[in-house]
């Protein structure tokens, strides 16, 4: 039995600058044991989010060995920036999956989101998880013509899928509508209490924790793989990549388009807090709810999303707030947040054996914004690959299924062409005709001598430089203003000001420029 070692914190950290709501609780930080050098484990779990807790967990209670290892802390990534809605609908519509894939595998889809939210509800039943969990309606509502044609398209679709949705008279939500729908036994949780209760199970049930640990590389030899960190090595039978999409150059880079989200943590001048989930059908979408943390509600806002490293997530916090003041009265706004996800190519996760991988390497990816329901999913489909149990959902969501988007693999091998070589040791300030254009506190890729830096000027006028090719594929960052990162416009691959990774899929950080 592994060490438990609890302490509390208010901020447990992300991926990103921003703080979302759930980081305002005190959580639990869980800590448990020390891999052994001379072992071979069972799995190895790389990434502490909703997917690699809880599939760490179902395969320790199998009575497997489990590692898991995480580069910084347990919700780091988007379990900690998620809006924590949990849907038995999707972003990919039961009309949309019906027409690509067939009725039955539409009616598996929403047997998977039925079976994800049993598994959370009975994980919070079984632990006595205090993470607010709370079965709401949710409602998803039309404002002209052509919404109202595709709602009524996914009210046949989804009924016939067998979910439980009917025509509604009300929407949930202020805003004026034409046609609504809703979904019934739906509902919403604070992530961060959930997966840091799951932790700590895993790590009482005898698993091993391990935080502030990136794995570098892996390597496949005598049936077994090595995971090498900075300072730490693990054998183990089978690994796990639960990190968004996996490191490294995979066929995984030409079926998933990554992307941002941004949400509004909100105090209103009234008490006109909707009561249930509410989703309009904008291109990009809204998501409403609502969310009680120390006392006080939250209007939670979220939309504005885009391709990371494309667009500015400074406009898109601005343009959030100005579409919520146009039907709520906003008091204050104390949070606000983006958090990452990436869209498969035909709407439906990959779950399973990484394509062109070693054997027993397993991945999942691809959750669109249904992170919540489609993690837990896969961390049950991946338990059950791996202790040999069939599973219903292995073909479909098969990680070697599908096509690549339209038009963006083109994306990719332009911008994958960039050829840079940064030869000078030093590099003078004064050679860098546009440093001085860069206001205090932001970043900007600048020439040097035809070739490209990427500079960050920090609030007291040092400035960070930093080699702006992306090392996953070459391709140039962009700075993200909103959460002083630097984010490839390609894979999504993000960077600290220091060229340290935050995401994947890169694995080596930013090559670091000295200025004088």
């Amino acid at each position: 039995m592994s060490d438990i070692s609890l302490q509390t914190t208010t901020n447990a950290g992300r991926d990103s600058l921003t703080k979302s709501l759930w980081q305002e609780d005190a959580l639990a930080d869980v800590k448990g044991g020390q891999p052994s050098a001379a072992s071979i484990y069972d799995v190895l779990v790389i990434g502490a989010g909703i997917t690699g807790v809880t599939a760490a967990l179902m395969l320790q209670k199998q009575g497997k060995t489990v590692v898991v290892a995480e580069a910084r802390h347990v919700g780091n990534g988007t379990t900690g920036g998620t809006s924590a809605h949990l849907n038995t609908f999707f972003d990919a519509t039961y009309p949309e999956i019906e027409k690509d894939f067939g009725e039955d595998e539409a009616k598996l889809v929403a047997r998977g989101g039925k079976e994800a939210f049993d598994i959370i509800a009975g994980f919070v039943k079984e632990y006595n998880i205090d993470c607010d969990l709370e079965y709401k309606d949710a409602y998803l509502f039309s404002e002209n013509d052509d919404e109202s044609k595709q709602l009524d398209e996914i009210l046949e679709s989804s009924k016939k899928a067998g979910v439980d949705v009917v025509s509604t008279v009300k929407n949930g939500v202020v805003i004026p509508f034409q046609k609504a729908i809703v979904f019934k036994n739906q509902g919403q949780f604070h992530p961060l209490k959930y997966i840091n209760s799951l932790a700590k199970e895993f790590v009482k049930a005898g698993g091993i924790l391990l935080e502030q640990t990136f794995i570098r590389e892996t390597t496949f030899e005598n049936d077994v793989h090595t995971a090498k960190g900075d300072q730490i090595q693990i054998k183990a039978r089978n690994i796990i990549y639960a990190t968004h999409i996996p490191p490294g150059v995979n066929l995984l880079d030409f079926k998933c388009a990554p992307y941002r989200s941004y949400v509004l943590g909100i105090r209103l001048e009234d008490e006109n807090y909707p009561e249930s989930l509410a989703y309009d059908m904008k291109e990009p979408y809204h998501y409403f709810r609502t969310h009680r943390i120390n006392g006080n509600d939250y209007l939670l806002v979220g939309g504005e999303d885009h391709k990371t490293g494309h667009d500015d997530p400074e406009a898109a916090f601005r343009n959030l707030e100005a579409y919520v003041a146009k039907y709520y009265n906003i008091a204050s706004v104390p949070y606000k947040w983006s958090s990452q996800y990436y869209i498969p190519a035909d709407g439906l996760p990959y779950i399973g054996q990484l394509p062109g991988g070693d054997s027993r390497i397993y991945m999942a990816t691809g959750y669109n914004g249904n992170g919540m329901m489609f993690g837990t999913l896969a961390a049950k489909t991946l338990t059950d690959i791996i202790i040999g149990k069939d599973t219903v959902y292995a073909g479909l969501f098969s990680p070697s299924r599908v096509k690549p988007i339209a038009g963006f693999v083109d994306f990719i091998k332009e911008n994958a062409d960039v050829a840079y070589h940064f030869v000078a040791d030093r590099i003078f300030a004064q050679d860098i005709a546009s440093l001085n254009e860069i206001p205090a506190d932001s970043g900007k890729i600048v020439e040097y001598h035809d070739q490209k830096l990427a500079i960050y000027k920090d609030a007291a006028g040092k400035v960070h430089a930093l080699n702006p090719v992306c090392t996953h594929t070459k391709c140039i960052v962009n700075f993200n203003a909103a959460e002083k990162s630097w984010d490839c416009p390609c894979h999504g691959g993000r960077f600290n000001i220091n060229g340290q990774v935050l995401t994947g899929p890169p694995r080596m950080d930013l090559q670091k420029v000295e200025i004088s």
